[in-house]
Order: structure tokens, then sequence, then C-alpha cells
């Protein structure tokens, strides 16, 4: 690891990337699907975007950038000097200036420590315009090194009680780790429900997690089609892939006027006081 890395101890003061991880608590309310899409948007502007999979054991990221058939190195293989930063990073042939960096899947989250992921990360800044960390699930080891060496956040979550409980556990920590940015994704909501009182609205969520939002992802089966087919449907015409893009546009900091997502009858009364943020 020293002997790849010797060069840059430190983080640069003078950062050439920016460094996002994208993250949760809970599983399964499409942190991979947004890396995947947000990455693939940046690169679609012409940016030069590294994707990291950080879910040691449990990858997932190259399945669902289409690219599983092409890994010979991982992150852990870079960590312990088994190989070189550049082998174990896979380009996009569809996109020029994309790459992924996958996870091992033989091995246990102890396998990188937060320190070396910070000397990943640091060795790829002056490569990259983005790094985007795909966190896993939890709060333990993985999320650690995860947000050990990012700039900003992104918390996904959906319009469920138990997403947003873990999602507020999430901004917390990221508070006491010292994030000043933090953006909110709201991944599969769906108007009907919201409409029927069934489900909560965009505010209510912005309400409870109290950090702004960057983006509303509505329900769209063509996320499932998209993933199975290992294509990030950003850009796309469809309802996510128009979603997906705006995002990506307020990633670069442009002013992109939401989609106009009706209210509906609120939900907060049914979850107040359950929230309680550490």
């Amino acid at each position: 690891m020293e002997n790849n890395f010797s060069a840059k101890e430190k983080r640069s003061e003078e950062r050439s990337s920016e460094v996002i991880v994208v993250t949760s608590g809970k599983g399964g309310v499409g942190k991979t699907t947004t890396s995947a899409n947000v990455g693939t948007g940046l690169a679609k502007l012409g940016k030069k975007v590294c994707l990291i999979d950080t879910d040691i054991g449990l990858r997932n990221l190259d399945v669902v950038m289409g690219l599983e058939n092409r890994i010979v190195y991982n992150l852990v293989d870079v960590v312990e000097g088994n190989c070189r930063v550049k082998q174990a990073l896979i380009r996009d042939k569809r996109h020029p200036g994309l790459y992924l960096m996958p996870s091992a899947q033989t091995r246990d989250k102890s396998a990188v420590s937060p320190g070396q992921m910070v000397k990943v990360i640091d060795h790829l800044r002056e490569q990259f315009d983005y790094i985007i960390l795909d966190c896993p699930a939890g709060i333990e080891q993985g999320f650690q090194n995860a947000i050990a060496g990012a700039d900003r956040a992104l918390v996904v979550t959906t319009p469920e009680v138990s997403a947003i409980r873990d999602a507020d556990r999430i901004i917390g920590l990221l508070e006491a780790n010292g994030f000043k940015q933090m953006d909110l994704i709201i991944n599969r909501l769906r108007m009907d429900m919201v409409k029927r009182g069934d489900m909560m609205s965009a505010s209510d969520v912005v309400d409870i997690l109290a950090i702004p939002l960057i983006g509303i992802i509505p329900d769209d089966e063509n996320v499932v089609v998209a993933t199975n087919q290992g294509e990030p449907l950003v850009g796309n015409d469809t309802p996510a892939g128009r979603a997906y893009a705006n995002v990506v546009l307020r990633v670069e900091g442009k002013e992109v006027p939401f989609l106009n997502f009706d209210k509906g009858i609120s939900f907060w009364t049914r979850v107040t006081g359950i929230f309680h943020r550490a």
C-alpha cells in the first residue's frame, strides 16, 4: 500500500476533484442505482468520473453498470499492494471518462481501513473531476471507510418510516464527522399514494430530515429494467431518467426547477416524535 501512495499521504488542501459519498443507512433504498446514474450522468456532461464500490463482500455496482465480466482486480487488491491503482480501474467503453473500481466479493469489511481509503482517494483526486463512493448499508466499518475521504454526501431515502429514521441517524453521524454539505435524494416517490395519505410527501420528508433537497426520483419500473440490463437510465426519456439528469445538473451547481409534485394529504402527524437524531 505504501509503495502505491507514498507521493501523497494527506488530502490535498487544494482539491482537484470532488469526492461524493452516496449513503443512506438502510439497505435497498437505491444507493447503488443512484451512484451509477449520477456517475454516468456526470460522464455524459464530459466530466471524468471514478465510481468506487466500497461494499466489501457484497459488491453490486459492477452489475448495475454492466461491467461485472471485466473485473480483474479490485479495491482490496489495491490496498494490499497486489496491483497498481490503474489496474483496478475498469473503463466504461460506452462513456469516455467513466471508470469503476469494484469491491472485493470474497473479503470482509475489515480488509480496508478508513486511512487506507483516504490514500486511495487522494491518489485518484488529480485524475478525476468527480469520485463517487457507493456506501454499504449500516453504520459500521464499511460506512466509516466510505465517508473517510469524502467532501460531501448524497443521502438517499425512500418515503418510508424505517428508511427515513435510518437516514436521520446517518445525517447525525455525518454531522458528527464534520460534513458541511449534505443533500437529500428521495427515491421511489409515488404520488398516487401521497394523495391518498398512504405515503409521506416530499415536503414531509424534507421537514423531518432538514437538509437541502437535491432530487426526487419517482417510482418507475424502467429503473428495474435498466438495472437488469446494466445500463443506467440517466438522461433517458423516462420519469426516473429525467429526474436523475436533473440531480446531476444540481450536483454540478445548476439551478434546475423540481417537477411539480403535488403534496397531497400530509402524513406528518402519523410519524411526528419517532425521529430523534443522535
